[in-house]
């Protein structure tokens, strides 16, 4: 039996082109198009604005005779056919509608057993006592709720697409880190390489002068000896015929003879002076720098594969008006001129500072800050809470919600509860500054040697953002996401 849809393509295939309508005594014009036959004829009846050119095809526009269309037999009996299959169709879908234990419409619906019941079904002893409503009745109910499951599964659906295009892009900036890092270990490879290289062609020239030093030393040792040799050879031979000698010319000049022998002393040569021995000795001491050089590298390559550079830039709306920002954000210029800064409640007013964009609320950052300082100048680095005091006195120490250091003309100082002054090996010109948010550390340390300078432990829980305060004519910082900070003009 065919199905509602296949019958309804079906007649969708016999349609007439002008009344859309299925074919009525179906017609054939010259370049073979179908329409019903009141249809054409009515068409041919509307005024062309050329009566002496032929009629056009409705369809292609092709000319015709009006004269010459035919009647289509075949296809009228192919609508015939289809025309009965709808209405074979229709039945089969009443049929539907049908009890077929009773013959009867169904009416009612079983709310106990599930079923859809007619007339007889209704009063049979089965259903008597069960909850029986009209199916309209029935369904009801099923709407609403089939409707609300509609709204939850649309709601998770969203839910679902809202996860997928989050984890979408968590993916693609976890692909993107992944990338960055891949970057970082060719790159750090390839600065250990060349060092490698530079500090093998060091230490085997240097060998290389021992080893010619060595082999001077033993040619000289050679020639000291072999003289020395062939004297002592030249006297025992001199003894040897005196003393086969007869006694008259074994005593003549016997005094200084023997004097001669009793005064040649053997100069004993070393082979390998004492200085050369030193230079032996302490060649070791010439890899020292390439022992520090790959310490600092595995500490630097694990730091950079473990911290994400972060890359920030300066907000100017908490800017001290003494602050001058460079149009990038990337730097900051002390200047006793005020600027010309709109006051807002994010704005420092007394201390000459200035937050980053952003903040963190987790995760691990790190960035460089390169400082150029005038004499007399300072410098505070670091992080602080989100509520961090703007207006009046700014105490910068951990229980204010300040976590820095300070870069002076000479020392560097922790701000901790009491300012501690640092010893460090040299005053850093760059600092890397790094954040574990979970962890709680605020780290500061020298870009170029990798020097540890100090370490805050804190509890974060709320947004932080890096911190910047400068003082000093002339002072000046910039901010670097890499290794080393752009200089500062």
């Amino acid at each position: 039996m065919a199905s509602a849809a296949s019958v309804t393509s079906l007649a969708d295939e016999v349609n007439c082109p002008i009344c859309q309508g299925t074919l009525r005594e179906p017609v054939t014009i010259d370049c073979g198009h179908n329409f019903c036959r009141i249809c054409l004829t009515h068409y041919l009846e509307i005024p062309s604005p050329d009566p002496e050119e032929p009629p056009t095809c409705p369809l292609c526009k092709e000319p015709f005779r009006p004269g010459s269309f035919r009647p289509n037999w075949q296809l009228a009996s192919v609508v015939e056919n289809i025309e009965r299959l709808k209405l074979v169709s229709r039945l089969d879908i009443e049929e539907e509608d049908i009890c077929p234990e009773h013959g009867e419409k169904v009416y009612f619906f079983c709310e106990d057993d599930e079923m859809q019941l007619c007339v007889v079904c209704r009063e049979a002893w089965e259903h008597r006592a069960h909850t029986v409503r009209f199916l309209e009745d029935a369904a009801g109910p099923y709407r609403e709720q089939i409707q609300k499951c509609l709204e939850c599964l649309r709601k998770e659906r969203e839910e679902i697409q809202g996860i997928q295009s989050r984890e979408n892009r968590r993916i693609q900036v976890l692909l993107t880190q992944v990338a960055t890092k891949k970057q970082k270990v060719i790159s750090e490879f390839a600065h250990l390489s060349q060092f490698l290289e530079e500090q093998q062609s060091i230490l085997l020239a240097q060998l290389e002068r021992l080893d010619g030093d060595i082999l001077k030393h033993r040619d000289e040792f050679d020639v000291l000896v072999t003289g020395e040799i062939s004297r002592f050879s030249t006297l025992i031979e001199e003894l040897e015929e005196k003393k086969e000698r007869p006694a008259r010319e074994l005593l003549m000049d016997i005094r200084s003879t023997l004097i001669r022998c009793e005064t040649r002393r053997c100069r004993k040569p070393e082979a390998v002076s004492p200085e050369l021995g030193q230079r032996i000795r302490d060649f070791p001491q010439q890899a020292l720098p390439l022992r520090k050089e790959m310490k600092m590298f595995l500490e630097k390559l694990c730091f950079e594969l473990d911290y994400e550079p972060a890359h920030i830039s300066l907000d100017p709306w908490t800017s001290h008006p003494k602050l001058l920002l460079s149009e990038d954000h990337q730097q900051a210029r002390f200047s006793y001129k005020w600027q010309k800064s709109p006051d807002s409640p994010q704005r420092f007013d007394r201390a000459t500072c200035v937050l980053a964009h952003g903040g963190f609320t987790g995760g691990r950052h790190t960035w460089v800050v390169s400082v150029d300082l005038a004499p007399g100048g300072s410098c505070t680095l670091g992080v602080v809470s989100k509520d961090i005091r703007r207006k009046g006195e700014l105490r910068l120490r951990p229980e204010e919600g300040v976590w820095a250091v300070r870069l002076a003309w000479g020392f560097v100082s922790a701000l901790g509860s009491f300012p501690t002054r640092l010893a460090l090996e040299e005053q850093p010109q760059q600092v890397r500054v790094s954040v574990d948010y979970e962890v709680g550390w605020v780290t500061f340390a020298n870009a170029v040697t990798q020097e540890p300078i100090y370490t805050f432990t804190a509890s974060f829980t709320q947004k932080i953002f890096p911190f910047f305060g400068l003082w000093g004519r002339g002072s000046k910082f910039s901010l670097s996401s890499q290794e080393s900070a752009a200089t500062l003009p």
